[in-house]
């Protein structure tokens, strides 16, 4: 079995690296695709003073979840086998850690997310996965 990892930040770029890891699935028997998205942790103190851990988790699920709107009328159609997660953490880690932890053989992610420098030729999440990564990346427009 082939495990592939989109990560979604809701960018037409991760839409369309999770319509490439639907093409190559779909020409492997067995295989599934992990699509998550990450969600940078609050760091400051001052938040959870104000708010609960709940209502905080509740945020996270909720930003995550929109973010993953765009990517579900594709799953739902392709027919493959999924899991859709939002996670918390630093971003390039927790993609690395994840494919780590759920035995993915292959990452497929936007060359460019939604942040907020949007000249790079890469972004920066981008690049720091290629870096970590012991598996094979692939960069889709």
């Amino acid at each position: 079995m082939q495990n592939l990892l989109i990560p979604v930040d809701g960018s037409p770029s991760s839409i369309h690296a999770l319509e490439a890891a639907i093409a190559v699935a779909a020409s492997i028997e067995g295989a599934k695709l992990y699509v998550i998205n990450v969600q940078m942790p609050i760091l400051s103190g001052n938040v959870t003073r104000f708010f609960s851990a709940e209502d905080i988790h509740s945020y996270y699920e909720d930003e995550g979840r929109n973010a993953l709107a765009p990517a579900q009328p594709i799953l739902e159609a392709c027919g493959q086998d999924y899991t859709q997660e939002v996670v918390v953490g630093p971003i390039a880690m927790t993609i690395v850690e994840y494919a780590k932890k759920h035995d993915c053989h292959h990452i497929f992610m936007g060359k460019r997310g939604l942040g907020l420098v949007k000249g790079l030729v890469l972004g920066s999440v981008t690049t720091k996965v290629v870096s970590l990564s012991d598996i094979p990346v692939t960069l889709v427009k």
